[in-house]
């Protein structure tokens, strides 16, 4: 994706026009679950069998039953545009744990676009990451690191704190955490998809330096998920071996 090219902007060319429905998965789902969940989905649509899932829907709730099952009746009733079949996977969500319980939003997201694909006659557009997102903003994590790898400063910390809510307000993003370790620093924010994190980055980044060139213009972003310090000590660490 071109730096000054949005997310927006690369689903509308995909899309062929404004993609008017479009929907985000606001919670924060592991990715390999996420892929498990669409191959079983992807397999039950070429081996659709309406009646063994709406024949299977009351065991969701039976202890007798393996996650796998479980897995299976929920993937079938989301493929199945039945406001029953969305209806009985929204009341297993409220009491449903893990392992069934990522499934069971999955389930309930893919019924929900069927149904509103089939009352409006209007393909949805579903977006889903690993760390999800809230109305259309995509949740990421960034990681940023003084110019130095030197220890950032108590002042330097309220600096970036400070410049980064300033320009991220501006282009209507939220910042939602934010950390520091050593020479390391890593926020977690929403951002609208119409707006290119890369040129928000590089703003930010341009006003923190302001007041004494400390961060390092490169910076580690992600929407998979959270990262450790540690973990982001070792991934550096490799990426210098690298030749």
């Amino acid at each position: 994706m071109e730096e000054n090219e949005s997310l927006y902007e690369k689903i509308r060319e995909i899309l062929g026009g404004t993609p008017g429905n479009l929907k985000i998965l606001e919670q924060k789902i592991d990715m390999d679950l996420q892929m498990e969940y669409y191959d079983c989905s992807m397999r039950i649509r070429e081996e659709k069998s309406d009646k063994w899932a709406l024949e299977h829907m009351q065991y969701l709730s039976e202890p007798g039953y393996s996650v796998d099952v479980k897995k299976e009746i929920l993937a079938r009733m989301a493929s199945i545009e039945s406001v029953e079949c969305y209806r009985a996977i929204e009341a297993y969500l409220e009491q449903a744990f893990e392992p069934l319980l990522s499934w069971a939003i999955l389930a309930l997201n893919e019924s929900r676009m069927l149904l509103e694909s089939k009352i409006m006659d209007e393909n949805q557009v579903f977006i889903s990451t690993g760390l999800g997102g809230k109305d259309e903003k995509l949740r990421y994590f960034v990681v940023l690191m003084s110019r130095t790898k030197v220890e950032l400063t108590s002042s330097q910390q309220m600096v970036i704190k400070n410049e980064f809510e300033f320009i991220l307000k501006k282009f209507d993003a939220l910042i939602e955490e934010s950390s520091f370790s050593g020479y390391l620093a890593t926020i977690l924010l929403l951002l609208p998809m119409n707006h290119s994190l890369k040129t928000v980055f590089k703003k930010a980044i341009d006003e923190c330096n302001r007041y004494g060139d400390f961060l390092n213009d490169d910076y580690i972003m992600t929407n998979v998920r959270v990262l450790s310090f540690g973990e982001i000590e070792e991934f550096l660490e490799r990426r210098a071996k690298q030749p």
